[in-house]
């Protein structure tokens, strides 16, 4: 176990080549989960916890490690299954999402596997667990189960997505227009997010729930027109996505003459140095962390007003 902790922190991650690293884990049972390594702070046993009151049910306890509080949330109750009976010999998978810390507690940790992204393939659909996934991939002759964490994290604490006076008084963008923009997510309560917080400013918005399905679309507008900017001039699009990712995309778009005008802002919960040169590498013209509609409205404002 102590090697899989030590390389959480130490791997060298692969965005950009349409490539990931997944860390394994159980909850209640044999099905084994993934999470994307770039999401994980660190991973360790599970600490004493403290109870608080009027806690969510979903969330376990608070743990305190090195002076910071973190939620530990209950994963297998929190996708509707049993909750872990005893946090002896259960694990916290420390993570960063939308701009919070937060620990999930499993019941164990295997080990990292690394992947191609178009090896990860859009889950089934259906209620009850299929909808707390984003993706399904297969190792070893099993099934892997990918979460969709920002469905979790948002029925434990929704985002505020309204932007706010202060910015919606600033905005210049001609609401006449109807201007016309894809989202791109995989998460549908992350595409929803952004739709709610964009709804203000009187857009057309189409949706695609991964790059591949993007770019089929953008590529049969191409079919039609030369200049495929002039029809949808904007795209925000998650990074983290299946079959093809968002920087993945961006150089599609980049390398094809008739998309090649569209703007591309790239939003999601990665953050870091490292991301905001890859931004530059493929061309994306901005980059945004989840989730702050304000900040995602004066990113739309300024690439539609120009």
């Amino acid at each position: 176990m102590s090697s899989i902790l030590d390389s959480v922190n130490k791997r060298t991650q692969l965005v950009g080549q349409n490539r990931l690293e997944l860390l394994l884990f159980k909850l209640n049972g044999r099905q084994r989960f993934g999470i994307n390594v770039f999401k994980v702070k660190e991973v360790l046993q599970c600490p004493p916890l403290t109870t608080l009151p009027k806690l969510n049910p979903y969330v376990k306890g608070v743990a305190h490690i090195r002076g910071t509080t973190i939620s530990v949330i209950d994963l297998s109750a929190a996708t509707g299954g049993r909750p872990l009976a005893s946090t002896e010999n259960c694990f916290i998978i420390i993570s960063e999402y939308n701009r919070s810390v937060q620990g999930f507690l499993v019941s164990s940790v295997e080990r990292i596997i690394n992947m191609n992204w178009e090896a990860i393939m859009p889950p089934p659909q259906g209620a009850g667990r299929y909808s707390y996934l984003t993706a399904v991939t297969e190792i070893e002759g099993e099934l892997v189960e990918i979460l969709d964490v920002e469905k979790i994290l948002d029925e434990i604490s929704p985002v505020k997505t309204a932007i706010s006076e202060e910015v919606n008084d600033q905005l210049t963008i001609d609401r006449s227009q109807h201007y016309h923009i894809m989202v791109i997510d995989d998460s549908a309560v992350a595409r929803k997010q952004i739709i709610r917080a964009l709804e203000s400013l009187n857009l057309q918005i189409d949706t695609a729930k991964d790059g591949r399905e993007a770019l089929d679309k953008l590529k049969a507008i191409a079919g039609e027109m030369n200049n495929v900017a002039e029809e949808i001039p904007l795209i925000i699009s998650d990074i983290e996505m299946p079959e093809m990712d968002g920087y993945t995309l961006t150089a599609e778009i980049r390398d094809d003459p008739k998309l090649k005008h569209i703007k591309v802002v790239l939003h999601t919960s990665l953050s870091g140095v490292f991301n905001q040169a890859m931004v530059q590498k493929v061309g994306a013209n901005d980059f945004i962390a989840k989730f702050n509609p304000d900040e995602l409205a004066a990113a739309v404002n300024k690439h539609l007003s120009l």
